[in-house]
């Protein structure tokens, strides 16, 4: 039962975006270490065709990128790319589908999936919100923070669509304000500090490169 439990001490981080998303995640993960000990789960609006960026996404990073399907353990060093026209929940360190709750108008797939991740990990939780249209997740940030977790927006000037990461901004529970090239080295720093605190608990990773630990910036 520890083990188990030590299975799922990781961070997970949802990025969370739409209109403009794609780069967004691009320029995240060309500077994201690859073996941080951190799942990367990148939840995309999607409301009537199918994504590609489990196609597209594994040219710029090293980490293994999947399609999720019912049932998937959620992994360390892996990015993981939610499907079209599905809510994404995680129990028992395993992502489980359903149908979209929010079939008409802007979806709220990221709202839905930050609320399950306060309700049942363990591990830090990041929530990152970055270009997109509407305001889906910032609804869930308050409740990354109730319990210990970092809020990330991305800065408007550097997002195609700006209405996403503003209304995050809006609701008043935005810890940093950064650019995607930024969000990557906080995610860096917050790992590297965890893996810290965790002492050997993720031994089986390697260190994060010194690189990514640099300064935060101010919001």
């Amino acid at each position: 039962m520890n083990t188990r439990g030590a299975e799922r001490d990781f961070p997970v981080v949802c990025v969370g975006g739409s209109a403009g998303g794609l780069d967004a995640y691009t320029r995240l993960l060309r500077h994201l270490p690859a073996h941080m000990g951190v799942a990367i789960v990148i939840v995309n609006h999607l409301r009537t065709v199918g994504t590609l960026l489990h196609e597209i996404l594994p040219r710029y990073t090293e980490m293994p990128v999947e399609l999720i399907t019912d049932s998937l353990r959620i992994q360390p060093d892996h990015v993981f790319i939610i499907p079209a026209q599905r809510d994404l929940h995680v129990l028992d360190g395993e992502f489980h589908l359903k149908p979209i709750s929010k079939p008409r108008g802007w979806p709220d797939v990221i709202t839905v999936f930050l609320r399950s991740l306060t309700q049942h990990w363990a591990g830090k939780l990041i929530a990152v919100i970055v270009s997109g249209y509407d305001c889906d997740g910032a609804a869930a940030l308050r409740g990354i923070k109730d319990v210990g977790g970092i809020t990330i927006a991305q800065k408007l000037d550097t997002a195609g669509q700006p209405d996403m990461p503003e209304s995050a901004i809006a609701s008043g529970c935005i810890d940093f304000v950064l650019s995607p090239e930024d969000i990557a080295l906080e995610i860096a720093r917050i790992a590297h500090a965890t893996r810290e605190n965790l002492g050997d608990g993720l031994a089986s990773t390697s260190p994060v490169v010194a690189a990514a630990t640099a300064k935060e910036k101010d919001s």
